[in-house]
């Protein structure tokens, strides 16, 4: 994500921070009538409308065609004031502009932008012009992140044909504060516009206004935005002034934070232990997954545990099996590891082998991290839930990591329905729990009991292979274990995992035991 300055012609990269606050659509509308009592009338439309021209002069500074498609709302009224500055930094520069029905009926201030841009002199239009290119520029201000795509359409019926020509553009697209349609608190279209959704034909960014929502960093949003840029219209929100009157935000966007250098003085008991219990062998069903286990030790090892201990769920683990390929990894059978000193990695390849062994783990260890089998076994028997909920309260801390299927099954829902309340889900988990949830997917959430919201920022479609969560789960046992707090530990854990697959080079193969390997750089 890169913030763009009203004082500056360019956008500068957000400096490192724990994380950036996520306001929903009702805050965000209080902040913006609060914002616009202490200004002026119409400043902010008229800095929403320069910092996107700005924005655009970065992007395609060599377009010979520029088209906005506006509709009958204030983020249409951005995009009027958008052409307008346009107009007037861009003599050569085609502004098209798609007409709006009715534009007495347009609000105040996005009424005062439509005459700016007539003034300006910009070419009006009813659709996307033939000849717009890929060196062109589209801009998407039609509905923003109040107005609904249904009640809009209502308004006027040429939005939805406006909709799927700004979606099938090869040109370079910029949204005005999100991708029209998508639902700026969830990240998810509606059910109706659902089936018509699929990736953007050319590239595509987002110009965040005053604040960021949700629904940019998670569920379709990620795909449907594209880079997100963030102005927070000289309101001091980027910079920490806001007044004090701000509502609460929904969530914090996580950017990580560099971690801290070790001191000479220390030893490997510093550092801490990780124990990782999984990996159901061929005994038992002739499926073996003790991969998923190998998975999560390499990670905690190469996270910097200070001791890495493996059991598998293996009864016949013996002669060559019995040799870790890795020495610095310990390998235990399950009834011999103290399961109260460690911080505990539970589940990953576990099978059903697992569920023999939680009632022993949900009872001793104390930082447990939960996930893969561990949770299904959780979903599948009440008595196991209550024993999870229980933990709390002999001050056990407990992260669990599920996948959206997995949520549901915890929930007793659909993945569907996780996937449509992405937040809400997540939250309900940790509640239930009382734990943190860390539910994966794109744009990762992370909750706890507390009703505190993280969305990473980082990742892509790499880690959408096997192993990769089995990655995830060790990473976060090996920063728990060093001293972090359980929220710390996922939150940074999901950030660093996600880093690293958005930098891995192009030319690497990538698998999720490279990328276990790659953590301690």
């Amino acid at each position: 994500m890169l913030r763009i300055s009203p004082s500056e012609a360019l956008p500068a990269t957000l400096a490192a921070a724990s994380g950036w606050p996520l306001f929903d659509t009702q805050a965000t509308r209080r902040i913006e009538q609060d914002c616009a009592r202490l200004l002026p009338t119409h400043t902010l439309m008229e800095r929403a409308g320069l910092a996107t021209a700005r924005l655009v002069m970065a992007l395609a500074p060599h377009a010979r065609c520029i088209w906005i498609a506006c509709g009958p709302g204030n983020n249409g009224g951005d995009g009027f004031e958008a052409a307008a500055q346009l107009k007037a930094r861009l003599p050569h520069t085609r502004i098209l502009v798609s007409e709006v029905r009715e534009p007495e009926k347009l609000p105040a201030d996005a009424q005062t932008s439509w005459h700016r841009a007539r003034q300006a002199g910009v070419q009006w239009v009813d659709a996307c012009p033939e000849d717009l290119g890929p060196q062109d520029l589209c801009i998407d201000a039609l509905l923003g992140i109040g107005l609904k795509a249904g009640k809009a359409s209502a308004a006027d019926r040429r939005l939805p044909r406006l909709l799927e020509q700004t979606r099938q553009c090869l040109c370079t697209v910029l949204c005005i504060d999100i991708a029209s349609g998508l639902d700026a608190d969830t990240g998810q279209y509606p059910q109706a516009l659902s089936p018509q959704i699929a990736a953007p034909a050319g590239p595509r960014h987002t110009i965040a206004l005053l604040t960021l929502q949700p629904g940019l960093f998670t569920g379709q949003g990620r795909d449907a935005c594209g880079q997100i840029w963030w102005d927070d219209l000289g309101c001091g929100l980027a910079d920490g002034k806001a007044h004090a009157s701000l509502p609460k935000p929904v969530a914090y966007l996580s950017t990580g934070n560099q971690a801290a250098p070790r001191p000479h003085a220390s030893h490997k008991g510093s550092f801490g232990d990780v124990a990782v219990l999984g990996g159901e062998g061929l005994s038992r069903r002739g499926l073996s997954m003790t991969g998923a286990a190998w998975l999560a030790a390499l990670a905690a090892l190469h996270a910097g545990a200070g001791r890495v201990m493996l059991a598998l769920l293996d009864a016949q683990l013996s002669g060559p099996q019995s040799i870790s390929p890795w020495p610095e990894i310990m390998l235990r059978q399950p009834s011999a590891q103290d399961w109260s000193s460690a911080t505990v990695v539970c589940g990953c390849g576990g099978g059903l082998a697992v569920a023999d062994w939680l009632p022993q783990l949900l009872t001793q260890a104390p930082r447990l991290v939960l996930d893969a089998d561990g949770l299904n076994a959780v979903a599948a028997d009440p008595a196991l839930a209550r024993e999870l909920a229980a933990r709390s309260t002999r001050q056990q801390a407990t992260v669990l990591t599920p996948h959206p299927l997995e949520a549901a099954r915890l929930l007793q829902t659909s993945a569907a329905q996780i996937q449509s309340q992405r937040l809400q889900a997540c939250l309900e988990l940790a509640q239930k729990f009382r734990c943190t949830a860390l539910l994966k997917g794109s744009g990762t959430v992370i909750a706890n009991p507390q009703s505190q919201l993280w969305i990473n920022s980082s990742g892509n479609a790499r880690l959408a292979t096997g192993g990769t969560g089995d990655v995830l789960a060790g990473l976060i046992g090996a920063l728990w274990a060093q001293g972090l707090t359980a929220e710390q530990a996922s939150v940074q854990a999901a950030f660093r995992h996600g880093l690293l697959a958005q930098q891995w080079p192009a030319e690497r193969p990538f698998s999720a035991s490279a990328l276990a390997m790659q953590l301690g750089q």
